[in-house]
């Protein structure tokens, strides 16, 4: 039986979640990035990814809708959840905002995995 990747929520993604997701939604992403783990674009050059995604809570479609940052890490199999917000709050990161992702992604990255090898 094929292993199913896990979902770390980071607490930026925990703060904001319910704000936008209901379960139902979240599973609905969950499946997404499952079936396509490189569904985002690349934002910043390590492999975080911005995902834009439906907000049938206010009746947006994918352009108008939320935005998920994440990263996929194969090899563990684990998709770190950074932050969701709404297109119409925040129309795009500052460079300032790709710096402390980045930055928090290399923590992450270097918390999780690098101590296991």
């Amino acid at each position: 039986m094929e292993k199913l990747p896990s979902f770390v929520e980071l607490p930026s993604f925990v703060r904001y979640r319910e704000d936008y997701l209901n379960d139902d939604q979240y599973k609905d992403l969950q499946i997404l990035l499952i079936k396509n783990p490189k569904e985002g674009d690349v934002i910043i050059d390590a492999g975080l990814r911005k995902l834009r995604f439906k907000d049938t809570r206010r009746g947006k479609g994918k352009k108008g809708g939320l935005r998920i940052i994440y990263y996929y890490q194969t090899t563990a199999l684990e998709f770190l959840l950074f932050t969701i917000y709404s297109k119409n709050e925040v129309a795009d990161l500052s460079a300032k905002e790709k710096a402390y992702f980045k930055l928090e992604l290399e923590r992450e990255l270097n918390a999780r995995y690098k101590a296991n090898t």
